[in-house]
C-alpha cells in the first residue's frame, strides 16, 4: 500500500503526467508484487525556481518519494529503483534526472479502513517480498 508522490520541476502535459504516474505504478506492482488495485500516486509540479536540484540535472529532473510499509527486502527495493529508472527512461527522463526515496512506515503507524492500524488488517498482499 505505497503512497507515492512524483515531483517535477517543469510544466508537463496531462498525457506526460499520466505516463509518469503509470510508469511508477507499474514499477511498484512488479517490484513489490502489489495487487492491481493498490494505486495511490500523485504528481506535483513546481516552477524551476521553486525546486532546486543537484548540479548536473536537467529540467526533466523528478523526485519520486514512496511511503510504504516496512518489511520489503533490499532486493525488492533494488528492483523497484531499477524498474522506475527503466520505465522513466522510456519516457525521456534520464537516469541522472531521477531520485527515488523510500520512507518505511511500520504498519501499526498507518491508519486504514476506517482508522484501524494496518497491522490489524488483512491487507490482501505480502509485504515481505
Amino acid at each position: 500500500m505505497p503512497v507515492t508522490r512524483i515531483e517535477g520541476r517543469r510544466a508537463r502535459t496531462s498525457v506526460e503526467v499520466q505516463a509518469l504516474i503509470e510508469a511508477v505504478y507499474l514499477a511498484q506492482r512488479e517490484a513489490l508484487q502489489l495487487p492491481v488495485w493498490d494505486r495511490q500516486i500523485r504528481y506535483v509540479e513546481y516552477k524551476p525556481e521553486h525546486f532546486h536540484a543537484i548540479p548536473g540535472t536537467s529540467e526533466n529532473y523528478v523526485l519520486v518519494e514512496i511511503s510504504m510499509f516496512s518489511g520489503r527486502s533490499l532486493q525488492a527495493k533494488r528492483s523497484l529503483y531499477q524498474r522506475v529508472v527503466q520505465r522513466l527512461a522510456n519516457l525521456g527522463v534520464g537516469a541522472s534526472d531521477i531520485t527515488i526515496v523510500i520512507y518505511e512506515v511500520p504498519p501499526e503507524n498507518w491508519g486504514i479502513r476506517g482508522g484501524v492500524p494496518a497491522s490489524e488488517v488483512e491487507l490482501g498482499f505480502k509485504v515481505d517480498v
